[in-house]
């Protein structure tokens, strides 16, 4: 009895350590994570926030961590080894990157059902079938980053474990799919908004969530779930020839993907997005910190920051209650959506990137849609 109570208690002091860093790290299912992560594990994670590392690599490696402690206890019955041995690796590449045609006639080829089983029971397995080689690279990668973190040295640039991903991606070619399948252009904006025609809390706030969002450049969906009320700044009113001045706000970015925490990134709304924005503010009663918090069964405003996976989840309820398929939209077409509407409205691609704040011209380009380019004029040129 005495050690169950020694456990809770561990527990619970896991996850009095992660609220502590929640501002910095915002994090979905914290008391799980309480219990699936050790003390040393979250001794590494507030280490690292000490130390400054970005938001963004934090909450990644975060996820990533989280995932591959539960991946360890379902394939060998205990938390991770630290330093991981080369075994241990090569057992992660060979549950994740397997050939479906061979699965099907060697139930052994792949991860093991029982493995399988567990971690879609507790929600870290959803898709079917073997992993993007991308995404098993990132994942050994932040498992790499945490063992040096660790002062530790491991085994992931064996020739051994290279050889694998080699020879398990050219067994399973992939097409390389986009995040979002189609993009969020003003005519998908407009049936999105239109599900939020009410005064009711949750559409005040989801209405302002995909308004700004798509607004100030495509923002990516842990900037939004991460905003704060001190990064927002009345700016003047614009002056329009046929009606009142418009609202203006300076949403000042700080630490983002592609910039470091001295830059003072700043994109700006103008108008209706303001609008909404101080529309939700007002309704929420909200006057300092995060900027869109969850929102309980009786309408209570939580005082945390939603997850950056919600707003992800609210994109995809409102296209399902616009009649569109949810699997064809995520967060991430409002980014590729707000460069695709920019195009067909003959907007520069300079001047649209100094509102999505893209580093390179090849990059923001590529997230114009793929159906538009099909269809006009450059693909019909005989």
């Amino acid at each position: 009895m005495a050690k169950a109570k020694t456990s809770l208690t561990a527990v619970e002091r896991r996850a009095e350590e992660l609220d502590t860093i929640a501002s910095v790290l915002p994090m979905e299912r914290r008391d799980e994570l309480a219990e699936l992560l050790t003390d040393q594990d979250v001794e590494t994670l507030k280490h690292l926030v000490e130390r400054g590392m970005g938001d963004n690599t934090l909450r990644a490696l975060t996820s990533d961590l989280a995932y591959l402690e539960a991946w360890g206890l379902a394939a060998t019955g205990r938390s991770l080894l630290w330093p991981a041995p080369e075994a241990l690796l090569l057992k992660f590449v060979a549950h994740h990157l397997w050939d479906p045609e061979k699965r099907a006639n060697d139930p052994d080829h792949g991860m093991p059902v029982d493995v399988d089983d567990n971690l879609r029971r507790q929600g870290f397995l959803k898709s079917i079938g073997p992993h993007a080689p991308d995404t098993v690279r990132r994942r050994l990668a932040s498992w790499s980053t945490l063992t040096k973190w660790r002062g530790l040295t491991g085994a992931f640039t064996s020739p051994a474990l290279k050889s694998a991903i080699h020879l398990a991606v050219r067994a399973v070619p992939r097409q390389r799919r986009r995040k979002s399948a189609k993009a969020v252009t003003s005519d998908v904006l407009a049936k999105l908004l239109a599900t939020c025609a009410t005064d009711n809390l949750r559409d005040v706030r989801d209405r302002a969530i995909l308004m700004v969002a798509f607004a100030s450049g495509g923002r990516r969906r842990s900037e939004i779930a991460g905003l704060r009320l001190e990064q927002l700044t009345v700016e003047a009113p614009i002056a329009v020839a046929d009606g009142p001045p418009l609202p203006s706000l300076a949403i000042h970015l700080g630490r983002t993907k592609t910039t470091s925490g001295e830059e003072d990134e700043v994109v700006y709304l103008t108008g209706r997005p303001v609008e909404a924005l101080n529309a939700w503010l007002a309704a929420a009663k909200i006057d300092k910190g995060s900027v869109f918090r969850g929102i309980g069964r009786w309408g209570t405003v939580s005082r945390r920051a939603l997850d950056p996976q919600s707003i992800n989840a609210i994109l995809k309820q409102r296209a399902k209650m616009a009649g569109l398929e949810p699997g064809e939209f995520s967060a991430h077409g409002l980014r590729s959506g707000y460069l695709t509407e920019a195009a067909n409205r003959g907007i520069p691609l300079p001047e649209a990137m100094e509102q999505s704040r893209h580093r390179s011209v090849q990059q923001a380009s590529s997230y114009y849609n793929n159906a538009a380019r099909r269809t006009g004029r450059a693909a019909r040129l005989l």
